[in-house]
C-alpha cells in the first residue's frame, strides 16, 4: 500500500471565455495529485492529510474515491480550503496560493496515525513540509517511519512561499537524509542552486541518504543518479495542453512501477539494474506525457498506457 501525506487543494485554471479570461476549479496540490494518480494506475493507495468539510473539500474526497483512493487517513476540518490561482509563464505556471488558515496546514500530531501497515510505504512533498502546524507534524511522521518503510519525497519547491532559501535548503537537505527516493524537477534545482551543475547536485544529493535521485526535466525527460550510473530518458512528443499536475504523475507513475514490480522496500530500489531504472523513469515520463493532453492535474488510467 501507499499511503500519500500533504496538502489537498483547489486549483483555478484559466481559460479563454467571452473575449477574456475566467477560472476554473481543478481538484490538486502535489501530494493529492500523486495519491489519484497512483490510484488510477492501480496502485492501493490512502491519502493522509486535512480537508475541508466545505464544497470544495466535498469535491476534494470525492475526487480520490472515484480515483481508488481510501480516505481512511483523512481528517476532516471546518476551515476554508486552499486555493491556488494558477498563471502562465514562458518557463510554466506559476502559483499564487491562498492558504492563511486553511484546512491541509492545519494537521497536527494528535492528527497522526499511531501505526500504519507493515507493507505501507509514505510519500511526502511540496508546500505540507513548508506551512506549519502541518510541516512539523508530518516532519515527526517521517522521522517517526525512516528506515522501516519506504520513503519517498518530491520537494516541487514553492518559492512564493519560501522566505528564506538557506533555511528551506537546510531543511530539505535533513530530509534527504530520511528518504528512500527523491523526484525533483530541474526547475526546483535552479531555484535552490542557482548556476550549479544539476548532475552534479543529483549526485550529491545520492550521497546524503536516498537510494535512487530522479531529476524531471520536463520536455527534455529524465535522469536518475543510482549507486552505479546516472540514467537518462527522452520525454514521449506529445500535443501540450497544460503542464500542471505532470510531475506528480511522473512521481505516482514511478511508485506504481515500483510497487507493480514488488520493488516496495529500500533494499529491492538499491538491487534494481539499469535496465530496470530505464524501464521505471520510461514508465513515468510516459505517464507524465498523458497528463499533459488535458487540462488541470488529470492523470491518466492504467488502460490509458496501452
Amino acid at each position: 500500500m501507499l499511503i500519500v501525506a500533504g496538502e489537498a487543494l483547489i486549483d483555478m485554471t484559466p481559460v479563454a471565455h467571452n473575449g477574456g479570461t475566467a477560472y476554473v476549479p481543478h481538484p490538486g496540490g502535489s501530494p493529492y495529485n500523486v495519491a489519484m494518480g497512483a490510484g488510477r494506475l492501480g496502485t492501493p493507495t490512502a491519502f493522509l492529510g486535512c480537508i475541508s468539510q466545505d464544497a470544495f473539500g466535498q469535491r476534494l474526497r470525492s475526487h480520490l474515491a472515484a480515483s481508488g483512493v481510501s480516505l481512511e487517513y483523512v481528517k476532516e476540518s471546518e476551515h476554508l480550503t486552499t486555493l491556488a490561482l494558477v498563471t502562465p509563464s514562458e518557463s510554466g505556471e506559476f502559483f499564487s496560493f491562498y492558504c492563511e488558515n486553511t484546512a491541509d496546514r492545519l494537521l497536527y500530531p494528535e492528527d497522526l496515525p499511531a501505526a500504519l501497515p507493515a507493507n505501507a510505504a509514505l510519500h511526502f512533498g511540496s508546500y505540507s513540509l513548508v506551512l506549519e502546524p502541518g510541516a512539523s507534524s508530518l516532519e515527526l511522521l517521517m522521522r517517526r517511519e525512516a528506515r522501516r518503510r519506504l520513503i519517498s519525497l518530491d520537494p516541487n519547491v514553492r518559492p512564493f512561499l519560501i522566505p528564506n532559501r538557506e533555511a528551506y535548503l537546510e531543511r530539505l537537505l535533513a530530509w534527504l537524509e530520511q528518504v528512500d527516493l527523491v523526484k525533483v524537477s530541474q526547475a526546483d534545482l535552479e531555484w535552490l542552486y542557482p548556476g550549479a551543475d544539476l548532475e552534479s547536485i543529483a549526485q550529491e544529493w545520492k550521497q546524503l541518504g536516498p537510494a535512487l535521485v530522479v531529476v524531471t526535466q520536463g520536455g527534455r525527460g529524465a535522469l536518475a543518479v543510482t549507486g552505479q550510473a546516472v540514467l537518462r530518458v527522452q520525454a514521449p512528443q506529445v500535443d501540450v495542453v497544460d503542464t500542471v499536475g505532470a510531475g506528480d504523475a511522473f512521481m505516482s507513475g514511478v511508485l506504481s512501477w515500483l510497487w507493480q514490480h514488488g520493488a516496495w522496500s529500500r533494499a529491492a530500489l538499491e538491487s534494481l539494474t539499469g535496465e530496470q531504472v530505464t524501464d521505471l523513469l520510461n514508465f513515468a515520463a510516459k505517464v507524465a506525457a498523458i497528463t499533459c493532453t488535458r487540462a488541470g492535474a488529470n492523470p491518466p488510467w492504467r488502460a490509458e498506457l496501452a
